[in-house]
């Protein structure tokens, strides 16, 4: 059965592709849980116009941020999370959380993918985190605080 992916699946492929897989699985699994739609001609129109408008939006986001890297290279961001007497936080801070902070502190939309982390901040400390947009580069400072 062909399907349009509707989010990145594991093994399987990305948002917006045409994927061929078996009938149990896609009926079962795929379709009913909201990760992909049967691969009709009506649903591929809908899917090219959808990639097609992110795609812009992606790119017009880009040109923005690209424009709000040197605010971003010269932004300190506080984040506080709880935390333990040796400074460890019970929850790390993900991509999510800068990306809010970010926007409630110098309001200034990034998408996640844009900032590279390898894995989530888990101590109190100061963090440089590098934001690539489009080729360009700029590090974003972050300041974690633990709350009791």
């Amino acid at each position: 059965m062909k399907i349009i992916l509707l989010k990145d699946v594991a093994k399987i492929g990305k948002k917006h592709e045409i994927k061929n897989i078996a009938d149990g699985y896609a009926q079962n699994f795929i379709i009913p849980r909201g990760l992909g739609i049967p691969a009709t001609e009506a649903n591929v129109r809908k899917i090219e116009i959808l990639k097609n408008t992110s795609d812009a939006d992606r790119k017009v986001q880009e040109a923005l941020l690209a424009k709000n890297l040197e605010t971003i290279a010269s932004l300190t961001v506080i984040i506080s999370g709880k935390a333990n007497d040796k400074g460890h936080l019970f929850a790390g801070i993900h991509k999510d959380e800068i990306v809010e902070a970010v926007k409630k502190q110098a309001n200034v939309t990034i998408h996640p993918d844009f900032i590279v982390l390898d894995k989530p901040l888990k101590e109190i400390g100061n963090y440089e985190v590098l934001v690539e947009v489009g080729g360009k580069k700029a590090n974003l400072k972050i300041s974690i605080e633990g709350i009791k």
